[in-house]
């Protein structure tokens, strides 16, 4: 276990030094949260002028709210894979693009939309689970389920992009390398998440006591400040988004290839994860 710990930080600090070396891999997350929020603008407008929740979760709110499941999760899988094609092509020591990464996401978009219908189905069916009042141990499974499934399908993304699959192959490799990579999959992950969790938490408390002595010198000052700490709080997200997609294609052609990437001659993976 010591040995994935220090394998994962390797990889993810590796990670960190491809962003910075090509900061327009940024530009994937920053563009689908842009599109995730019209898609939400979108859906919010009608839901509430028809009322559409309002006696409660019926036929047409399941449907409604499939609907809304799946154009979200459209817009995120298809720039995930925008973001992990353009990784990819770095990773082999290219110079990938905007529309290089735009390009891999399109020509596997009937796969995309594929994998957008199961997980929006899936994520009905555990926020159903998580939601479920008064029954604590169904939300308990609901969220350990959860778990599960977003380290199976954490290298979905990589395999619909570099192979020529559907979107339950895609699943069912991504299944079969968590097999080889739990360690590295579960501990990038969290890692990943508990870092910029506990680093979000911290700009949040510095950015309230900042606004709250900027308010008490004028009202204009204090929004300034507000508004400058909301953006490095959306800025950290798309890099964590960022960091992420850069992980998991690295992981991936470890894992696939036992090839050494551009910029991560000194991660000891490749042995680790040689053919077998």
């Amino acid at each position: 276990m010591f040995e994935k710990f220090r394998r994962s930080w390797a990889l993810v600090k590796a990670s960190a030094s491809v962003l910075r070396s090509d900061k327009e891999l940024m530009l994937f997350p920053l563009v689908s949260s842009a599109a995730t929020v019209l898609v939400l603008a979108t859906f919010a407008v009608p839901t509430f002028a028809l009322r559409i929740f309002e006696n409660g979760f019926g036929p047409v709110g399941a449907i409604w709210a499939f609907a809304f499941y799946f154009c979200q999760y459209t817009v995120i899988i298809f720039f995930n894979s925008a973001l992990v094609g353009a990784a990819l092509i770095r990773l082999e020591g290219g110079d990938p693009t905007l529309a290089d990464g735009l390009r891999a996401a399109r020509s596997r978009l009937g796969a995309i939309l594929g994998y957008a219908a199961i997980a929006a189905t899936v994520g009905m069916l555990l926020n159903a689970m998580k939601n479920r009042e008064n029954n604590f141990i169904v939300r308990l499974i609901g969220s350990g389920l959860g778990m599960m499934w977003t380290l199976a399908t954490f290298l979905v993304v990589p395999v619909l992009v570099s192979t020529d699959v559907g979107p339950v192959d895609a699943l069912r490799s991504s299944v079969n390398l968590l097999k080889r990579t739990w360690g590295e999959n579960a501990i990038g992950q969290i890692g990943i998440g508990t870092a910029f969790g506990l680093i979000t938490v911290v700009v949040v408390l510095i950015g309230a006591g900042c606004t709250v002595a900027a308010w008490m010198v004028s009202a204009g000052l204090g929004i300034a400040v507000a508004v400058v700490f909301v953006i490095a709080v959306l800025l950290l997200g798309i890099y964590q988004s960022a960091l992420s997609g850069v992980y998991s294609a690295a992981l991936y052609q470890y894992v696939t290839r036992g090839e050494t990437p551009a910029g991560f001659e000194d991660v000891p993976l490749a042995q680790a994860f040689a053919g077998k």
